[in-house]
């Protein structure tokens, strides 16, 4: 019987991981369904952007306030994992507070850091629950942001604050047990759990273990179990944002890449060099992006990184005028539909065939067309996702493949053809307006 529990706790972690594993392999599966990417260029620009955005929280620190309550529950989430480590060993070496007797005074001083860090987590999170649903701060707000985007952030919040009261309770009656058996793990005092002795003072040994023992199983199971839950939720950028800062986009915001077939085609037309002249012309399967596997993996990355905080909806000029466009619902259009095919492709379904597709059924083309490629919502994304990007595929796709841009814009690309400019004006005609200053002056 005394291998029950060490056998309970191994079996515990083993379901976690065989579904954790499942799930993320389905969702690296999700992302390659989009095309190559070459950004492996500049790895040292890469790395330090991955450490001053994703790490560093750099541009979190755009609104100071909500970046110190995420600090708090970002540091909290890191160092508070160090406790679990202990969590682990425990429940499979079947010890209690394992560090304890080697560490000394050295162990109260790191679990009263904990607390802290426990307390700075539970203040945050109740905070941003206030915020979202007394406050209603207005980018929480939107069609996209009905049903179940909600209902996962609050959930998220929720669980959060439950799981650090486990923390304290659990430190609580451990110190109520310490009193009353001198055979266990001595630890000290506990500066913030003590506040809640008086909560359990009275009970006997065995309810106060029985109580301890609860709170230890319901934080690791907790724990385990919140692992597994964020593959599902908008909080899977607390691992994707390394790698989506990692292959950010490092060129200057505002280079709009251009198809090289489309460009080679255009410098031959010009008499210009061409790179790689002698190589047979490559096969272009479709101009633009009209479904999930037209976009790069990167594009796919960044919808299942997307936080959904609304930041780039909010600095939208299209969304802040009327316009459909949300920047944040196309992340997560695009995420949808990779979830949607990847689910379809796991059963043996149609998986892309299946009639849908990102561009029509997810994504409009008032959505699109009301873009006017600022590069706001790239700039005010803490992770560095470009919903800029997806948006311009699906509108080369719509300009190249369905002749479909507005008339207005047929008349502009064909004006750029055949006199170099938007407007309908000759070439030699162009700097007319500069000799008419010139002899005014």
């Amino acid at each position: 019987m005394q291998y029950v529990p060490q056998i309970a706790f191994f079996i515990v972690v083993a379901i976690a991981t065989y579904f954790l594993y499942k799930r993320v392999t389905r969702i690296r599966k999700n992302i390659l369904l989009g095309k190559p990417s070459g950004r492996v260029d500049n790895k040292a620009e890469r790395w330090r952007t991955m450490l001053l955005v994703a790490f560093g929280q750099k541009k979190m620190f755009k609104r100071i306030i909500p970046a110190l309550l995420h600090l708090l529950i970002y540091v909290g989430f890191l160092v508070i994992n160090l406790e679990v480590l202990e969590f682990v060993i425990d429940g499979l070496a079947g010890t209690h507070r394992i560090f304890a007797p080697y560490l000394g005074d050295f162990y109260t001083v790191l679990i009263n850091i904990f607390e802290f860090l426990a307390v700075g987590v539970l203040f945050s999170c109740l905070v941003f629950l206030i915020r979202r649903n007394v406050l209603k701060v207005k980018r929480f707000s939107g069609n996209e942001m009905k049903k179940w985007p909600t209902l996962d952030a609050n959930l998220i919040l929720v669980i959060e604050i439950i799981l650090m009261l486990a923390i304290l309770t659990m430190n609580a009656t451990d110190m109520l047990i310490q009193s009353q058996d001198e055979h266990y793990a001595q630890t000290g005092t506990f500066f913030f759990s003590q506040y809640l002795m008086p909560l359990f003072e009275g009970m006997s040994v065995g309810s106060l273990i029985l109580i301890e023992r609860f709170a230890w199983w319901f934080h690791i199971i907790g724990i385990l179990g919140f692992a597994v839950y964020v593959t599902y939720s908008k909080h899977l950028h607390i691992a994707l944002a390394f790698p989506n800062t990692f292959y950010s986009n490092l060129r200057p915001k505002g280079e709009i890449d251009n198809m090289p077939v489309v460009t080679n085609e255009v410098k031959m037309m010009l008499g210009m060099p061409v790179e790689n002249a002698g190589d047979p012309p490559a096969e272009v399967g479709r101009f633009g992006a009209k479904d999930v596997n037209d976009l790069s993996w990167v594009n796919i990355m960044n919808a299942y990184s997307c936080t959904e905080c609304g930041r780039c909806t909010s600095e939208c000029p299209a969304n802040q005028t009327g316009k459909k466009l949300s920047p944040r619902k196309i992340m997560m259009d695009t995420r949808d539909r990779a979830e949607e095919v990847g689910a379809s492709l796991a059963k043996g379904g149609k998986g892309l065939e299946d009639g849908k597709s990102l561009l029509g059924d997810y994504i409009t083309q008032e959505e699109i067309n009301a873009c006017t490629s600022c590069n706001a919502c790239v700039e005010a994304c803490p992770v560095n996702i470009d919903p800029l990007a997806i948006i311009l595929e699906m509108r080369r796709y719509t300009a190249m493949e369905e002749s479909g841009s507005p008339a207005s814009w047929n008349s502009m690309f064909q004006n750029v053809e055949t006199s170099f400019s938007p407007w309908k004006f000759a070439p030699t005609d162009r700097f007319n307006w500069a000799d008419e200053m010139n002899s005014d002056s």
